[in-house]
């Protein structure tokens, strides 16, 4: 768990934890994700830039494509603190 933790505190912001992941998962672009989540690449943008929050709805939509918890999708939203558990 301290390993995961590491790593999450490397991010600074949410579109560089999204960049990792969408690197990570092999994705080249924010509408190859967007196009899996079936949502517009600007409203992605605009999530994980943290300029507008996605409904609940969608999380697990956000968790199927970037394979993510819905613990680690929260906190790259800032939703949720570093140190804060569901």
């Amino acid at each position: 768990m301290a390993n995961t933790a590491q790593k999450t505190a490397t991010y600074k912001t949410g579109l560089e934890w999204l960049r990792a992941r969408m690197e990570k998962l092999g994705y080249n672009s924010l509408e190859e994700v967007a196009q899996e989540i079936q949502i517009n690449r600007g409203n992605l943008y605009r999530y994980f830039s943290l300029e507008t929050r996605p409904s609940v709805a969608l999380l697990p939509d956000l968790c199927r494509v970037l394979k993510a918890s819905p613990a680690d999708i929260l906190k790259a939203l800032e939703i949720l603190g570093p140190n804060d558990r569901l």
